[in-house]
């Protein structure tokens, strides 16, 4: 069979055609591929009972901080000796009730019951020679009362023969030398009585200087005599007030000195609250705020009344002083919450706090659209906030349901559904 030749014509336009078919396949591929690459990926599905929804409400708002911490006492003292010696015996201890003047532990010092029979010895030595004294200063004041009192008598003798003579004179009975000599007398005698007289009252007055050097002796060997005793006597470790016995840091046999912390007192009946509170969270407590103390078994109202000035840890120790009486149960180091009042703020926006939203932040959220079960990711700004509360400054509005739980594994989504 032989060929017969095509036209030439009907070759290029077959050619052609091929072309314009191969380039629209070509676009088309093309046009399907960047459809399908700026499609959506579906909205993923959460189970709605599985997340915290709340919603977007107007009105007057609590800021509130909370910390944990526990019952501490108001008033704690630690007894100390004021000399030293070993424990000999531990009368009591931790958790016995005691009151002032009750025996906690018991000390020895044979050096210092020796100085105090050496103090004593001192003392008695110090008044004997006292004693003493004044009794050589009273017997010397006696004579020279015994001497004005002979002198006096004299005088008084001379006195009655000079008014006796005088009279006789005027009669004519003796002569005048004898007046004379008898004033003379009257008068030196006088002399004499006023001297005697003026020795007697410089003895009497130089008697409590004469006594100073021997007195002062004894004032001082009493002192340290009874400085030796009050030691000896602190020996008996004793309470220093009302409460309970919590610590005797001490055992049989040790050895301590002046000023060594032996015992700790404490009232329980007294008792505040001392809480942790994250120190990102103290700058607006003040003392003076009110507070609240959960015991787990009562809520006792109270107020700030002691702020630590440095952190330790991240946190900051705040005192509460409770203001009601103590719930059944309360005790010594039991572990309680504190929430305090910091301000009440009037008519602001506020929901509950976000798993992750700290005040004054931008965050975002998946608030609810309609009823469509979908909820769209949005921006939104915090402001002030509380324990479980959080203020909104831009946003959303009231009557907005937002979703509060941790969302980042959907942080590649700007759209959910819920189920």
């Amino acid at each position: 069979m032989v060929d017969i030749a095509r036209p030439s014509s009907v070759v290029k336009k077959k050619k052609i055609r091929r072309t314009i078919y191969a380039t629209i396949g070509a676009v088309a591929v093309i046009l399907i591929t960047v459809g399908v690459s700026r499609l959506k990926p579906a909205a993923p599905s959460v189970d709605k009972a599985a997340v915290w929804i709340d919603t977007v409400k107007r009105g007057p708002m609590l800021r509130l901080v909370r910390g944990s911490g526990t019952l501490v006492p108001e008033e704690i003292r630690w007894v100390n000796t004021t000399t030293s010696g070993r424990v000999e015996r531990i009368v009591l201890r931790p958790g016995a009730t005691v009151t002032p003047g009750t025996v906690i532990l018991e000390l020895s010092n044979p050096e210092l019951q020796q100085s105090v029979t050496e103090g004593q010895l001192a003392y008695q030595s110090a008044q004997a020679n006292y004693n003493n004294r004044k009794t050589e200063l009273e017997s010397q004041l006696l004579s020279q009362q015994a001497d004005v009192a002979g002198v006096k008598s004299q005088y008084e003798d001379a006195v009655l023969q000079l008014e006796a003579q005088e009279k006789l004179f005027k009669d004519g009975l003796i002569s005048e030398i004898q007046v004379k000599q008898s004033r003379s007398r009257e008068a030196e005698l006088k002399n004499r009585l006023s001297i005697a007289e003026r020795r007697l009252t410089m003895a009497r007055e130089g008697v409590k200087s004469q006594l100073a050097p021997q007195a002062a002796a004894v004032d001082q060997s009493r002192a340290q005599y009874q400085l030796r005793i009050s030691q000896l006597d602190n020996l008996r470790v004793k309470s220093n007030m009302h409460g309970v016995l919590q610590q005797v840091p001490v055992e049989v046999g040790s050895q301590v000195g002046p000023g060594t912390n032996l015992a700790r007192v404490a009232d329980p009946t007294k008792l505040k609250a001392e809480v942790r509170i994250a120190e990102t969270q103290t700058k607006d407590i003040h003392i003076g705020q009110t507070a609240e103390v959960d015991t787990r078994n009562g809520v006792i109202k109270g107020r700030v009344s002691r702020i630590d000035p440095g952190a330790v840890g991240g946190t900051v120790g705040v005192d509460i002083t409770l203001l009601d009486a103590l719930p059944p149960g309360a005790r010594m180091d039991l572990s309680v919450d504190g929430t305090i009042t910091l301000e009440k703020l009037d008519n602001v926006l506020y929901v509950g706090r976000p798993a992750f939203g700290q005040e004054h932040s931008t965050v975002m959220l998946f608030k609810l659209i309609g009823d469509t079960g979908d909820a769209q990711r949005v921006q939104v700004k915090l402001g002030r906030s509380s324990v479980n509360q959080i203020e909104i400054t831009e946003g959303l509005q009231p009557g907005d349901q937002v979703i509060l739980s941790d969302m980042s594994a959907q942080d590649s989504y700007d759209r959910i559904r819920l189920n």
